[in-house]
């Protein structure tokens, strides 16, 4: 490390730290600043549900997928020089996005979001390193970013229900225009080069691995639409396999592969990454399944839904409080089985929600139940996904699992897209006899027009598609229990190690 890389006290280093929490403050926000804006993007650009989530997909699937290689461009072309590049991708996809007139202009800019998230946030991380000395400081620094990491989706809820509220939906990604062009004014005079690393770029590998998982979430999500029969779907899902297998070849072979196949082989950090991906896929549902609800069928307006939101992230952080405290006693994996449990138990309370649900009777007790649960996993995952790996290998472990939620979320939405489209559809057949028995006749000629029930019926085809969703994410948490419960083993050993290299609460 350069002595450049190392400023002293008082050399502005408080002001490096605003620049680089302000910038993944940015990027965390705009995974859920626009869950909030969905229902008003769905009407202004003509998005069915299914191709709705698309708008989240786009982005996670682009910034899960290259955050990895993102890292690694950090590395060796100079951490300060790809921050910049990429807040600098990351404001013109937000620009663009915000202008666009069609839905094929929106999914392109989330995407480009992503892929400038995926170069902007791990370089971030590791200019904390570069920027601060070792010991209180740096830990200080390590703080600030991992609450504003946690902290960044709840703010995103709120900050997006004010900007849809009082302006437009185009606002939640107009917002990140003023924000990204002040960092980057300011990182030229508060942030230092860091040393380039020579390295190879596993270009092959991050390519072959986000395209695979696009095929995977394209065949559910087209089997909603269209079914499991149709040519597309079928093509998409060989497709995904093709590619898939091919990027484990790759990284078999590669001299530095971007995804390390050899993480995988200790049962903890496999059992880990496996819990996480069942975790993202039930928590990217709810919060995307649940906006369109509370919204469509409770009659929230956009701010109204941001604020019903906050008791999930104050929630979070008291279970996250929970374990922290308790785990040097008892060890990661109970926190994991019981995180796990309770966000079954919130998700499975969820699907008795119908069309005449109140937020207090039916919705504020799952959700708190749910993110109990959500902040005894996020602790004790991210504790065994660290556990034995060796300093060389840190920041590999951590990227995987935070790659590992994207993905995982996003491969988990379009699941619960399908099953939301096949309860979906079940329901209208079931109604559209009955509607065409009471329908007036200005009903009549817009059903024939559009296809469409009009309100209630609308809301009963939405509730039980919401219902069989919620379902289908209460069985993926509860998959991860038993994850949890036959794969990870965790020795006193093992706990004490952690309690000794700082791993985990202090």
């Amino acid at each position: 490390m350069s002595q450049a890389a190392t400023p002293k006290r008082g050399d502005g280093s408080g002001m490096a730290l605003l620049v680089i929490a302000s910038c993944q403050l940015m990027v965390v926000l705009d995974i859920t600043i626009v869950n909030i804006a969905l229902p008003h993007i769905q009407r202004a650009l003509d998005f069915s549900t299914a191709g709705l989530s698309w708008v989240i997909n786009a982005y996670t699937l682009a910034f899960g997928g290259l955050l990895l290689l993102g890292g690694r461009t950090g590395d060796i072309l100079g951490r300060r020089r790809m921050f910049m590049i990429g807040i600098a991708l990351f404001v013109l996809a937000s620009l663009f996005g915000g202008l666009a007139q069609n839905s094929a202009q929106l999914l392109i800019a989330r995407a480009c979001q992503g892929v400038g998230g995926a170069i902007a946030s791990p370089t971030a991380l590791a200019l904390i390193s570069t920027t601060f000395r070792e010991g209180p400081d740096r830990n200080r620094a390590f703080g600030v970013f991992a609450a504003v990491s946690a902290g960044g989706g709840a703010i995103g809820l709120l900050a997006g229900g004010m900007l849809v509220e009082w302006l437009n939906w185009r606002w939640v990604l107009f917002v990140n225009v003023p924000i990204g062009l002040l960092i980057l004014l300011a990182v030229p005079r508060w942030i230092h080069e860091s040393e380039r690393h020579s390295g190879h770029f596993d270009v092959i590998g991050a390519l072959t691995s986000t395209l695979g998982m696009v095929l995977l979430v394209y065949g559910f999500i087209r089997a909603a639409q269209d079914g499991w029969r149709d040519g597309l779907t079928l093509a998409s899902f060989a497709g995904s396999a093709v590619v898939l297998s091919a990027f484990v070849l790759v990284e078999r072979r590669s001299r530095q592969p971007i995804t390390p196949l050899h993480m995988f082989t200790d049962r903890n950090r496999a059992g880990t990454y496996g819990m996480m991906l069942c975790l993202a896929a039930a928590i990217f549902g709810m919060f995307f399944f649940l906006t369109l609800f509370v919204q469509n069928v409770l009659d929230f307006s956009p701010l109204q839904a941001g604020l019903a939101f906050l008791p999930v992230s104050a929630i979070i952080a008291v279970g996250a409080g929970v374990a922290s405290r308790l785990l040097p006693r008892f060890g990661p994996k109970p926190f994991m089985i019981a995180g796990a449990l309770f966000a079954a138990a919130g998700l499975g309370w969820l699907t008795l929600s119908d069309a005449d649900s109140t937020y207090a009777g039916s919705i504020l007790g799952p959700v708190l139940v749910l993110g109990f649960g959500m902040g005894m996993q996020f602790v004790s995952l991210t504790l065994m996904a660290l556990s034995n790996v060796r300093s060389d290998e840190t920041g590999a472990a951590s990227g995987l699992l935070n790659a590992t939620q994207q993905v995982g979320g996003s491969l988990g939405l379009s699941i619960l897209v399908t099953v939301f489209g096949t309860a979906s559809a079940h329901e209208a057949a079931r109604l559209i006899p009955e509607f065409l028995g009471r329908a007036t006749p200005a009903e009549l000629l817009r059903f024939q027009r559009t296809g469409e029930l009009p309100d209630p019926w609308a809301d009963q085809v939405l509730t039980a598609g919401v219902g069989a969703a919620f379902i289908a994410a209460a069985i993926a948490a509860a998959i991860g229990a038993v994850i949890a419960l036959l794969v990870i083993q965790v020795r006193p050993a093992d706990i004490e190690r952690l309690k000794g290299n700082g791993v985990g609460p202090g």
